[in-house]
C-alpha cells in the first residue's frame, strides 16, 4: 500500500530541511512506499528554492507542488489531496511537530486493521505534548470538550491535523468546504458522520523550532463553529444521503 504524504509549507525554508529528511529517512528504514506531497503556498521566502533542491539532489519520494492561490492552510492541504498518488495520505506538518515514527504506527494500524482512517490522539494514554503554550491548550481543551459534546463522539483531539485516510475516504467525504486550520475539523467528523470506519492512535507532538505558527486563534474561532455546525447539520438531518455506500461483491465467473 502507497502512502502519501500532504504537507502544507508557508514561509518553511528553515523547517523544512530537518522534517523532510527525518520523515523520508524513517519511511525508508521501514520500507514504506511512499511520496512526500509538499504544496508550497505561495511562500514568501525561500520554501521553493529548498524544496526543489532536495527534490533534485537528496530525497528521490519528494513531490512539490506550488499552490498560487488561493491560500491559506485549508487551500494547501486540499491543493495536495487532489494531486497524492497513494493508496491512502496523511497530513503532516512542516514544522516537524509530528514525528515520523508515529506516521509508521499510524500505516501499520491501518494495515492490520483495514480502517478507512486512523487518528491520532495527543491527549490520551500513550501521547505526549512538548513546550505547548499554555493558552493554547487551554483553548485547544475546551473546543474539543465542544466538538464531543455536540456531536456525540468519544474521540478527543478532532482538531490535531495528523491523521491517516483511505483514498476512498479522501474521495467519499469531498467535497471540502474549510479554506484555513478548520479544515482540520472538517475531515474527520465528515469522516464519522458519513459512517468511515476509524482507529485511534496515540501520537506525540513537539513545538517549532524555526519561524512562527500560522494560527492565529482569533480569526478562527467562528472558522471551526462554522464546519462544526455544517457537520453537525449533516449528521441529524441529511437522512444518510452521505453515508458510506456498501461495496457491492463482484460475481466472479469460473471458466471450465
Amino acid at each position: 500500500m502507497k502512502l502519501s504524504v500532504v504537507i502544507p509549507a508557508y514561509n518553511e525554508e528553515e523547517s523544512l530541511p530537518p522534517t523532510l529528511r527525518a520523515l523520508y529517512q524513517t519511511l525508508a528504514k521501514h520500507g514504506i512506499p511512499h511520496e512526500i506531497c509538499v504544496t508550497n503556498d505561495n511562500s514568501k521566502d525561500g520554501t521553493l528554492r529548498v524544496l526543489n533542491e532536495m527534490a533534485a539532489n537528496e530525497i528521490p519520494t519528494l513531490v512539490p507542488f506550488t499552490n498560487l492561490g488561493p491560500n491559506g492552510f485549508g487551500y494547501a492541504v486540499r491543493y495536495g489531496l487532489e494531486r497524492f498518488s497513494g493508496d491512502c495520505v496523511a497530513v503532516f506538518m512542516a514544522d516537524m511537530s509530528d514525528d515520523p515514527e508515529d506516521l509508521v504506527k499510524f500505516y501499520n494500524k491501518m494495515l492490520e486493521t483495514d480502517v478507512d482512517a486512523v487518528f491520532g490522539s495527543r491527549w490520551g494514554k500513550g501521547g505526549k505534548v512538548i513546550d505547548y503554550p499554555p493558552l493554547k491548550m487551554y483553548i485547544n481543551r475546551v473546543a474539543n470538550f465542544i466538538v464531543k459534546l455536540l456531536m456525540g463522539i468519544k474521540y478527543n483531539d478532532t482538531t490535531n491535523a495528523f491523521k491517516l485516510y483511505k483514498r476512498e475516504t479522501i474521495e467519499g467525504i469531498k467535497p471540502f468546504l474549510a479554506p484555513h486550520f478548520n479544515l482540520t475539523v472538517e475531515l474527520p467528523l465528515k469522516t464519522i458522520v458519513r459512517g468511515y470506519s476509524f482507529a485511534v492512535v496515540p501520537n506525540s507532538w513537539t513545538n517549532r523550532k524555526y519561524g512562527e505558527s500560522k494560527l492565529k486563534i482569533k480569526e478562527m474561532g467562528s472558522r471551526y463553529f462554522f464546519i462544526l455546525m455544517y457537520c453537525l447539520i449533516e449528521k441529524y438531518f441529511s437522512r444518510g444521503d452521505f453515508h458510506k455506500k456498501p461495496v457491492t461483491p463482484v460475481a466472479q465467473t469460473v471458466s471450465r
